[in-house]
């Protein structure tokens, strides 16, 4: 019996951990976690303990196991946010203009927090995304910047240590990954606005590392601002350009 109590506390114990890494973003929705040998011996305990464990977080719907295929991690904490907010952002264009401000208040926060918590690793991720993303600024491949835009956003996110500002980002990028993908399409072919584009993640990049909280909340509220407004801008030129169609008796495209 006394055996049957310790092997339940040490299972609690792992959960507890891996619910952590989750929490936490080391094990992100679809990471496949080591094996078991593997994993029970960083941990410090045995098999029954931590197969236990992933019973535990199985049943909360964290971890997903498949025999012959492991052990994943769930999109659980993000799903039942990002899944309804998709399909209403698809009826109800209104709510773009919501989200972006909402984003305006996230980012600012996490790049505030950042500036003010992240350490030497984070600061050293910070960097190498920093890297790809200017360097696929200069290049004609979007979609290389639209994946890399969203890992700049999410690498400060991670570095604010805040777990719900982590999460709420991966969700939201997630949420608004199309529309993103449109405006920076339509930004790539304005070399002007495509060049400020550039120069507003360098700024909030700069000012994370160099530890200057109000210098990056700033950096990052403008640079939503500047997305909120090129959106308006390129929604009322396809607006005018429809009506120009029209008066031409030609289909609007």
């Amino acid at each position: 019996m006394q055996q049957l109590r310790t092997l339940a506390r040490l299972a609690d114990t792992v959960a507890v951990e891996l619910e952590k890494r989750i929490l936490e973003g080391s094990l992100k929705p679809g990471d496949l976690l080591p094996s078991e040998r593997e994993l029970a011996l960083e941990l410090g305990v045995s098999r029954p303990s931590l197969r236990e464990a992933i019973q535990k977080l199985v049943s909360k719907g964290l971890l997903t196991t498949r025999h012959g295929h492991g052990t994943r991690v769930t999109d659980r904490l993000e799903a039942h946010f990002v899944d309804p907010w998709q399909d209403m952002l698809k009826g109800h264009p209104m709510l773009h203009r919501d989200l972006l401000e909402f984003r305006q208040m996230l980012e600012g926060q996490s790049a505030y927090l950042a500036a003010e918590r992240a350490l030497d690793v984070d600061i050293q991720r910070l960097d190498a995304v920093y890297a790809k993303l200017d360097k696929a600024f200069d290049s004609d491949d979007v979609q290389a910047c639209i994946g890399l835009d969203v890992e700049f956003h999410q690498a400060i996110a991670e570095a604010a240590h805040n777990v719900l500002i982590g999460h709420l980002t991966a969700s939201l990028m997630r949420v608004i990954h199309g529309h993103v993908s449109t405006n920076l399409e339509q930004l790539h072919s304005q070399s002007m606005r495509w060049s400020q584009l550039k120069v507003q993640h360098r700024a909030i990049w700069q000012a994370i590392r160099d530890h200057q909280p109000e210098a990056a909340d700033r950096a990052a509220r403008h640079h939503i601002e500047f997305v909120r407004q090129s959106m308006d801008d390129n929604a009322r030129e396809e607006s005018r350009r429809s009506s120009a169609l029209r008066r031409l008796g030609e289909p609007a495209a």
